[in-house]
């Protein structure tokens, strides 16, 4: 049988494109394993899709200063060691990298022992990790056409992001119920990335009531961020954190109000919902969720704001562009010619796992 390691962590959008490519990959005959960090959102992810899970020490690398700085190279030095000793152990045929700082030493360890490594960069341009982590690499695949200029030559594939097969499976009676909506409405659904937003909740908070007169709205808030001062308002449902509730509630949303990561808007394009993004700011990031979001806008999948010009008249005046115009924003993602990304993915795994 043949065997993958598949590895990514520290955020939801370093594990669901390797969950969605897990069917695929399975239905070819590849027994998976996968390799995260101790306690990282990644442990949960994976146990719940059976997926045997082996945990590695794992640091931060940071541009700027933090005391960390000084402990966390050990913590990547000890996990380099753990994931050779698992790299030898499993010994796969091929290493399948989502990136995130677990990621690097598991690469650089797969490299070692001469196993093929392919890499998925999600947004538009490498994050340091995978800059790490790319001249190890077979095979490095991206979403967006404008990052094939920043890879090596000849390793570069666009791919676009693997999809999940359940998020085209939801179902709006289960939503309406879910939600305890009473009344059929146009939906909006905000999801402020996968630890919540403070920025978005309080900017949609701030015309709740506004947004209440016409649409049902869902808000998923981000674990321990839901408002208890809305609790029971008609129309209203929010939640912490959802999971495989997450189909039926898109399924049941005319429009998306959501960060701007890279696989959360992929999602959003294959489903063609009408959307708007609001990007996290460079002040908080190396500022890739902007040109996420710059590209989709430019492309007429998305209505964009800056979080620097997010206030309760620029959100309640996209709700209302996106809303009128909605049958423009579907047919621009209609006519994208997005790929069967899972089948280019597992095709490329096949391809570099019998060059070992």
């Amino acid at each position: 049988m043949k065997k993958i390691v598949m590895t990514g962590g520290g955020t939801a959008g370093h594990v669901t494109p390797n969950i969605a490519l897990m069917p695929k990959l399975r239905e070819m005959g590849y027994e998976i394993e996968y390799i995260g960090t101790y306690t990282g959102i990644e442990k949960k992810l994976i146990e719940d899709c059976g997926v045997p899970y082996h945990g590695i020490s794992s640091g931060k690398l940071r541009r700027y200063f933090d005391l960390k700085n000084f402990s966390d190279p050990f913590r990547v030095i000890k996990g380099y060691r753990e994931a050779c000793k698992l790299i030898k152990s499993i010994n796969p045929d091929v290493v399948f990298s989502k990136g995130g700082f677990v990621s690097v030493p598991v690469v650089l360890a797969a490299h070692k022992n001469k196993v093929p490594v392919a890499i998925h960069e999600s947004d538009m341009t490498p994050g340091l990790a995978n800059k790490l982590a790319i001249p190890k690499a077979t095979k490095v695949c991206c979403n967006f056409p404008e990052t094939v200029k920043y890879l090596p030559e000849g390793k570069a594939l666009l791919t676009g992001s693997p999809i999940r097969s359940e998020l085209f499976e939801g179902n709006k009676d289960e939503a309406m119920e879910f939600c305890k909506f009473t009344e059929a409405r146009p939906t909006i659904l905000i999801i402020g990335g996968s630890t919540g937003s403070v920025v978005v909740n309080e900017a949609v908070w701030s015309c709740l009531d506004t947004l209440l007169e016409d649409f049902n709205v869902i808000h998923i808030c981000g674990n321990g961020k839901t408002n208890a001062d809305y609790v029971g308002k008609k129309g209203y449902a929010q939640f912490d954190y959802v999971k495989k509730e997450l189909s039926s509630l898109l399924a049941l949303s005319d429009i998306v109000i959501s960060r701007a990561g890279a696989n959360a808007i992929c999602e959003l394009l294959a489903l063609h919902k009408p959307n708007i993004l609001i990007p996290l700011s460079a002040a908080a990031s190396r500022g890739d969720q902007i040109l996420n979001a710059d590209s989709f806008g430019k492309s007429g999948y998305s209505y964009v704001i800056k979080e620097e010009e997010l206030t309760t008249d620029t959100l309640l005046a996209a709700v209302k562009d996106v809303s009128n115009n909605k049958d423009k924003y579907i047919e621009a993602m209609k006519s994208s010619g997005q790929t069967d990304s899972i089948k280019i993915i597992t095709d490329m795994i096949e391809e570099i796992s019998l060059k070992r």
